[in-house]
């Protein structure tokens, strides 16, 4: 990993608007890539493979997880997500900033991994809210709505394993706090001194 490249993590419930928000971080920040998972699910809609996912079948999925593949990979609605090491290493190593869209499980993993990792928690401003953003998607029929609420809870229960809390109320002040954060880790001296080593040493003679 380079020293200068940096792991953020946005996670959110599911209709947290997360996605979005990760897109929109990607169009208004360089040097910012997005890591894109592993899943078992169904593609959706609109979605294209490598783009939004690898769609993988779950032996494949097996296979990889048993040859220590991933960094990071959960359960999640019965369907498995995972974040290749390969991928997300080389791009470090390149010195490209790299964001993971995952859950709270894979964040777990990420921090444990890479313990200088930024993890972003986005809340929804209420539950009725995700409720009605979650059948405004019109991707899932009314059980499973009801059970990615009833999940919801139990994810936002864990946000102390995040460094940051924003609310995804007003997007574009949320999308606002993101970059923010964003770019304040850019500027930490751990990861400047490298950068400003001559600079530094003309300052401090």
């Amino acid at each position: 990993m380079n020293k200068t490249s940096n792991i953020f993590v946005i996670s959110a419930p599911s209709g947290g608007g997360k996605t979005s928000l990760v897109n929109g971080l990607l169009e208004q920040v360089d040097n910012l890539r997005l890591s894109i998972s592993y899943t078992t699910r169904d593609k959706r809609e609109g979605e294209e493979h490598g783009k939004n996912y690898y769609f993988v079948k779950e032996d494949e999925f097996k296979r990889m997880q048993s040859e220590s593949k991933f960094i990071e990979d959960a359960e999640v609605f019965g369907n498995y997500y995972g974040t290749a090491k390969e991928k997300v290493t080389k791009l470090l190593d390149e010195g490209i900033d790299v964001v993971l869209e995952i859950d709270w499980q894979g964040a777990k993993q990420i921090k444990e991994n890479f313990p200088e990792a930024l993890l972003i928690f986005v809340l929804p401003p209420g539950l009725d809210t995700l409720k009605q953003r979650l059948e405004s998607r019109a991707k899932d029929d009314s059980q499973t709505i009801q059970r990615r609420l009833s999940q919801a809870t139990h994810e936002i229960s864990n946000y102390k394993l995040f460094d940051y809390l924003v609310v995804n109320d007003d997007f574009n002040e949320c999308l606002g706090q993101i970059i923010s954060i964003v770019n304040a880790t850019r500027l930490k001296r751990s990861r400047r001194e490298l950068d400003l080593r001559d600079l530094l040493k003309k300052l401090i003679p």
